[in-house]
């Protein structure tokens, strides 16, 4: 039943800022059970978590880019986005929203590829 969908361009240019939005159905985003979170997978690596949402608003962040990282929600559209500034190459991954509980991730996406270059 429930299903998340991540959307956003495919390609994003050096020092811009990358955003994408994960679209939820089958469960509201504001449900206290939940957290909601993006995690990525650069070609070649494993799979980084970047943070996550609490249904209350509040964030969270991998210290390596909580620099950098927004994550922010529009419970109206049951939606929750990710902006990632000052992108480099580096940054080029297939990004994951998921759905987050007892610590872990689950009700994934299917992922969506981000390229980071001229």
């Amino acid at each position: 039943q429930v299903q998340l969908q991540e959307s956003g361009p495919g390609l994003v240019k050096p020092s811009q800022t990358l955003s994408l939005t994960c679209t939820v159905s089958g469960v509201s985003i504001t449900n206290r059970d939940y957290a909601w979170s993006w995690i990525r997978q650069p070609p070649g690596k494993g799979l980084e978590w970047m943070g996550y949402i609490w249904a209350d608003g509040t964030a969270n962040y991998s210290p390596s880019l909580k620099s950098r990282t927004s994550i922010s929600r529009d419970t109206s559209k049951n939606q929750f986005s990710l902006q990632l500034r000052s992108v480099t190459p580096e940054d080029t991954a297939v990004y994951y929203c998921a759905r987050r509980n007892y610590n872990t991730e689950s009700g994934w996406g299917q992922g969506t590829q981000v390229t980071v270059s001229t």
